[in-house]
């Protein structure tokens, strides 16, 4: 009876141990494939995607993407984003637009204007460096070429549009913007693009490295530009995001600077 007893016992102890290397294999290969899901997050998440990738595969998926603030700019899909009014065609320089050649250069009228605005301290940032208004709108410098101050009121159109994942790419007149969507229209604004172009295209877009007046910032998943020192971009704070301005500067890493030609 005694040996009978301590049989038994044996068995209770095997069948423990057996349950617990099954439940640690299976807890290890629970963690094996939520490491799996972010790693697969970062291939398949663009902020230049469409919505439907959001639909298939869920917004926790942007948790996958590398750029920490380009992370925090979406907000929403087109289906419930904040209600906005369409922006109007942004205003361009038909003439660059037609030749494509940038207008990096003022007319002999631009030159004349800006000269009478410095003599008697006309409208306009002085010092080359463009304000930040308290309404979040920019204010061109006197002395920025016809081109910039065209971009920075294409910006100001949309400063205060919602972001909209894919907007102002199907149509310039929109509820909202994505992050090349918002650069696009204010370079259009400027006579410098004719059509928009996604983060990525913009990598390669104009010429290498750093502008004078405009200095754009691309990667294959995000895209913004400094204008006459302001940044125009879609994130950097949490929450519901939109196009707008500021004066901070934000990391570049990973980024490729490109300008149009002459500016």
């Amino acid at each position: 009876m005694q040996l009978l007893a301590t049989r038994f016992g044996t068995l209770r102890l095997a069948v423990a141990a057996i349950g617990l290397v099954l439940i640690g294999a299976a807890s290890a290969a629970l963690v094996a494939g939520a490491g799996g899901g972010a790693r697969h997050g970062k291939n398949v998440v663009s902020l230049d995607a469409n919505g439907t990738q959001v639909a298939a595969n869920g917004t926790g998926a942007l948790a996958g993407i590398g750029d920490s603030e380009a992370r925090q700019s979406y907000a929403q899909t087109r289906a419930n984003a904040p209600k906005h009014a369409k922006a109007r065609a942004p205003r361009s320089n038909t003439a660059s637009m037609a030749t494509g050649i940038s207008p990096g250069a003022p007319s002999d009228a631009e030159v004349k204007r800006e000269l009478k605005q410095l003599e008697r301290g006309g409208p306009g940032a002085p010092g080359g460096r463009a304000i930040l208004l308290p309404n979040g709108q920019a204010e061109a410098p006197v002395n920025a070429p016809g081109v910039v101050a065209r971009v920075i009121a294409g910006g100001n159109a949309i400063a205060n549009f919602p972001y909209i994942w894919g907007g102002g790419h199907g149509s310039w007149q929109d509820n909202g913007y994505d992050c090349s969507g918002s650069v696009s229209y204010a370079l259009a604004a400027g006579g410098l693009l004719k059509s928009p172009l996604t983060s990525g295209s913009f990598e390669s877009w104009g010429d290498p490295g750093p502008g004078k007046w405009i200095t754009i910032e691309a990667s294959g998943g995000h895209v913004y530009m400094y204008v006459a020192g302001l940044r125009f971009d879609t994130s950097g704070r949490s929450g519901p995001l939109g196009t707008r301005w500021s004066t901070l500067i934000r990391s570049n890493a990973g980024f490729v600077a490109r300008h149009p030609p002459g500016l």
